[in-house]
């Protein structure tokens, strides 16, 4: 349920109703627009009754919001969610790019990777430091060590980064590090972890778990929204179909759909969509064409020699020449790099 105010409702009249909706039982998640403010009202949807707050001063109307997701919808947040990064805004006229290795394997690799793709025009450095796998024997990333030289690379390139948390236990070490935190396809549906998330005040990069619904990616952010982090970007990185060539199928409708659904900033990871390095720049312009904030793109110096996802990475000079076409791109869908 919201609550919308009337316009130029005076500030005493906002925090008698939140003080009311609190009485009621509920949670207030308070919208304070530039000529009226949006009260949110959290709580059992069986047991909400409009009335108690309809007739009181300032209010202008009540409304039921028919989302199972509330805080993730545009019902009840109608302006998209602008964050702030570093001077760079995720969700408004640039699109973002994130990029870097899957892995995190070393010094050099790192510092490397982090001033080509800044030279290129990349706005974050990624890497992953903890590395979930398939197989218990592939590598699973250099852990702290790997975090450290991650932010390392970052500072050096004068570049914030992103990557992946697995565990709440690896929660407050990874937000040492960490400008944005990566929340896994495996991991979408970690409650614990979301809520852990949530309680940072971190931007958290959430990702599409690889089989579920779009419904679902909204709920889980629900979880870190309901913990007062509004700071997330949804990223569609791929879903399990019967195709075989391809890694994932890169479901493109979500991004406009998402954006339709939610106020949220929307990212598309074509690397671990696709699974082939030379799909990667197709399908970063097409995601750009429809709709994108943001891509998250693997870049590593020397991909034959990765320890992990060899196959999705692109060289240096491919994700530069990215960013050339990209750059012409973008104006024709309202959109600078």
């Amino acid at each position: 349920m919201i609550i919308i105010m009337k316009m130029g409702a005076p500030r005493e009249e906002i925090d008698a109703v939140m003080r009311k909706v609190e009485d009621e039982g509920y949670k207030t998640h308070p919208i304070f627009g530039v000529e009226r403010t949006v009260i949110g009202v959290i709580g059992d949807d069986r047991e909400k009754r409009p009335g108690p707050f309809e007739r009181m001063p300032g209010v202008e109307r009540v409304e039921r919001v028919l989302r199972p997701f509330k805080l993730a919808s545009r019902e009840f947040h109608p302006h998209d969610t602008v964050i702030q990064l570093n001077g760079h805004a995720i969700g408004g006229e640039q699109v973002i790019v994130m990029a870097g290795p899957c892995a995190v394997e070393s010094r050099d690799q790192m510092t490397e990777v982090a001033h080509a793709v800044k030279e290129a025009g990349a706005t974050v450095l990624r890497g992953g430091a903890f590395k979930p796998r398939t197989s218990p024997y592939s590598f699973q990333g250099l852990g702290e060590y790997g975090l450290k030289l991650l932010k390392e690379a970052g500072q050096a390139a004068s570049l914030p980064v992103v990557t992946e948390v697995l565990s709440t236990r690896d929660m407050p070490l990874v937000r040492e590090y960490a400008d944005i935190l990566q929340i896994g396809t495996r991991n979408m549906q970690n409650f614990a972890l979301l809520t852990a998330a949530g309680q940072t005040g971190r931007p958290v990069l959430l990702k599409r778990g690889m089989s579920n619904t779009i419904e679902e990616l909204l709920m889980a952010a629900e979880y870190i929204l309901a913990e007062g982090n509004g700071r997330i970007m949804l990223c569609e990185r791929g879903i399990r179909t019967f195709e075989k060539y391809t890694r994932f199928t890169l479901d493109l409708n979500a991004v406009p759909l998402l954006k339709q659904l939610s106020h949220l900033p929307v990212v598309v990871d074509p690397s671990q969509a696709t699974g082939k390095w030379d799909l990667v720049a197709p399908m970063s312009k097409a995601a750009v064409a429809s709709g994108a904030d943001g891509l998250i793109i693997e870049v590593h110096p020397n991909p034959s020699d990765a320890l992990s996802d060899a196959n999705q990475q692109i060289k240096p000079d491919t994700f530069a020449q990215l960013m050339q076409d990209l750059r012409v791109l973008a104006p024709a869908v309202g959109r600078t790099i």
